[in-house]
């Protein structure tokens, strides 16, 4: 198992309840495969360099994490196609 760090920017209009689910259903995802979350610091809503998605602030969270290379690739595909993460990004720490 390798250890990883993704970056979630959320909408920043999310209510609180649905900002906490919305980071409970990556950190279950990472359990359920047999990983162990490690850390999930919340930044809080800050200014994003350029406009994404027509908003200008975004809630910042990242989650440090080591799991298998299969649950990287299941966390892409779940952010990706939920309508409330604008941006994540998925490094490797070596």
């Amino acid at each position: 198992m390798q250890k990883y760090e993704m970056l979630i920017l959320l909408n920043s209009e999310l209510t609180e309840e649905a900002r906490e689910a919305e980071l409970k259903k990556y950190a279950d995802i990472v359990t359920s495969e047999g990983g162990v979350v490690e850390s999930f610091d919340k930044w809080g809503v800050k200014k994003t360099s350029y406009p994404i998605r027509f908003k200008t602030d975004a809630f910042y969270a990242l989650m440090t994490f080591t799991a298998k290379g299969e649950v990287v690739a299941e966390l892409d595909r779940v952010a990706g196609i939920s309508a409330d993460v604008l941006r994540r990004m998925i490094t490797k720490i070596e």
